[in-house]
């Protein structure tokens, strides 16, 4: 394995466990944050993130990392999110925390794994289809939030750091 192969190994077993120490793989954990009664998993997912842009600018900004975007495609992005949405609310599970479900012992996530391939498979066998209808709707190309404000990512890092911490005392406040 290569280096990069191994520090992604260790990566995702990190991050499985912080998972499961931050009781996000709990199902009620996940009903909750689907009801909006308990923040855990967002505020998992968003000190995750905080501390991510973070990183990613940093190496980004000194060189070591090229950022390559994805296509912003709107129907691409409605299409995946109502079946992200979907599948979590029926399994109660996102991709991460079924891996890490299963890894506890809990062996009704192979289910929600299981659906995930199956769901990989189908979206490869419909890829044609798609690319030619919802994949080509609104489709604005690889671009970022910077680009299209024109503004350094530092100051959008800044901005999501300010919205988020207000977020957090609100959340902590309502005993969510």
């Amino acid at each position: 394995m290569s280096t990069a192969q191994w520090l992604g190994l260790l990566t995702g077993i990190g991050f499985g466990f912080l998972l499961q120490k931050g009781r996000v793989l709990r199902f009620d954990k996940q009903l909750g944050a689907m009801l909006l009664k308990d923040m855990t998993i967002i505020k998992f997912m968003l000190s995750a993130i905080l501390v991510g842009m973070i990183g990613v600018i940093a190496l980004s900004s000194a060189g070591i990392i090229a950022l390559a975007h994805k296509p912003m495609n709107v129907g691409a992005i409605l299409l995946g999110g109502a079946l992200f949405g979907g599948g979590w609310a029926i399994m109660g599970f996102c991709p991460g925390t079924s891996v890490g479900a299963l890894g506890e012992g809990r062996w009704h996530a192979i289910f929600a794994i299981a659906g995930m391939i199956a769901g990989a498979a189908l979206y490869a066998e419909l890829y044609p289809f798609l690319k030619a209808t919802v994949l080509a709707w609104a489709d604005y190309g690889k671009i970022g939030l910077p680009d299209v404000l024109g503004i350094s990512p530092w100051a959008i890092v800044i901005a999501f750091w300010a919205g988020s911490i207000p977020l957090f005392v609100w959340f902590e406040k309502k005993g969510l």
